[in-house]
């Protein structure tokens, strides 16, 4: 009897122990008999071959994974340009932006910085028929403001996680959420509004365009804190021409411009740059934020931006508002002649900062090539161009 109990002991183990065996990828017994027998297969292989299975049974059908989405507009427009006024544009900048924005649902503002003159807008129903919210492309103004109210250095690092701590510049090019979340709350409303409105957020960019919107800027504190519409822009609704104006001043140095968009040719012989004010107060910040801009294209969010052969500086920003994902990139050349790029993308998935950026990109890119056909770009893109 005791031989039998401590047989059928015996015998429990070895099964229990081949289990556990075959969970861990080892099957004791050879062939693999007890994986067999207990559908227990190593790691991988069970799914490999429910893989095989569904190949050969869907061989001959075509499917599409289908992703659930909260946007609800088309991140596609055939001819984006379409219905736009093209008199008294620069054509080869507007052809270029044109290229480069392809079948994107989307609107690129070209503008001199030096002159306050549109080159070009492509969409003009999208630039001029609505606002829309800043996402992180507010997040420059912040910097502005903290650093020339003296509430940060350029050295001030402020921690973001365990082990790693930012300073300004880094920020920027990472566009980190939790520095300007605590950024805004140090600096506060009123102070931002202020030099938002300096900026002219909540006024009209233009000088005398036709059905160009002024935008909002929040009269009182959102809902939701100054920190949210510190790093998000949330409350606050701009314009592609309000963020190319702004670009404007950062890239010449401090002066705000009319934009101004010539339509005749009278207009453009007798074209003079109207000044709105002289930001003289932020010239010493300025430098620290261009840095900041400049880290973004280098190794930040707008990386994608490389390539075009030629220093750009920018912010992306993206976010979600009514249906749509909105991806930004405002930016200017650092080298003459200076263009600012200002490109507005709007639908679902695709729709990004980065995205954006690469779009701008080429833009530079393509602008560069026209005004200088025997100076090739370099970096990556153009290596990739050259061995295909």
């Amino acid at each position: 009897m005791r031989e039998e109990v401590r047989a059928a002991l015996i015998k429990k183990i070895a099964i229990l122990t081949a289990i556990i065996s075959c969970l861990l990828g080892l099957d004791v017994f050879p062939g693999g008999t007890l994986a067999t027998l207990f559908a227990v297969s190593p790691p991988g292989v069970a799914h490999a071959t429910h893989r095989r299975h569904r190949v050969i049974r869907h061989s001959h059908h075509r499917y599409h994974r289908r992703y659930w989405s909260p946007w609800n507009v088309s991140s596609y427009d055939q001819h984006p340009g379409a219905g736009d006024n093209t008199e008294g544009e620069d054509l080869a900048v507007r052809q270029a932006a044109i290229a480069a924005l392809g079948n994107w649902n989307g609107s690129i503002v070209v503008v001199n910085p030096h002159t306050g003159r549109i080159l070009t807008i492509v969409n003009q129903k999208l630039a001029l028929g609505g606002a829309f919210r800043p996402c992180s492309t507010f997040k420059p103004i912040v910097a502005l403001a903290a650093l020339n109210r003296g509430i940060i250095s350029p050295r001030t690092r402020f921690r973001v996680g365990r082990r790693w701590s930012l300073d300004v510049t880094d920020a920027l090019a990472h566009s980190n959420n939790q520095f300007f979340h605590r950024l805004g709350e140090m600096v506060g409303f009123k102070t931002l509004a202020y030099y938002a409105r300096e900026f002219g957020l909540g006024q009209k960019a233009g000088w005398d365009i036709p059905g160009e919107p002024s935008g909002e800027f929040p009269s009182s504190l959102p809902e939701d804190g100054v920190g949210n519409l510190a790093y998000l822009g949330e409350g606050i609704e701009v314009t592609p021409l309000q963020m190319a104006a702004v670009v404007s001043a950062i890239a010449n140095g401090g002066t705000l411009y009319y934009l101004q968009y010539p339509r005749t040719p009278e207009q453009l012989e007798h074209f003079e740059p109207r000044v709105r004010r002289r930001l003289t107060m932020l010239a010493p910040q300025i430098p620290e934020v261009r840095t900041g801009m400049a880290a973004a294209v280098k190794y930040g969010t707008a990386r994608s931006a490389n390539g075009s052969g030629i220093e750009i500086l920018g912010k992306t920003g993206t976010c979600s508002e009514d249906g749509a994902r909105l991806g930004w990139f405002d930016s200017y050349s650092a080298e003459n002649p200076k263009y600012v790029v200002v490109v507005l993308l709007r639908g679902g998935r695709p729709m990004f900062g980065p995205h954006a950026a690469e779009i701008a990109g080429r833009v530079y890119r393509d602008l560069r090539e026209t005004e200088h056909p025997h100076v090739q770009a370099r970096g990556p893109e153009a290596a990739t161009r050259a061995s295909e």
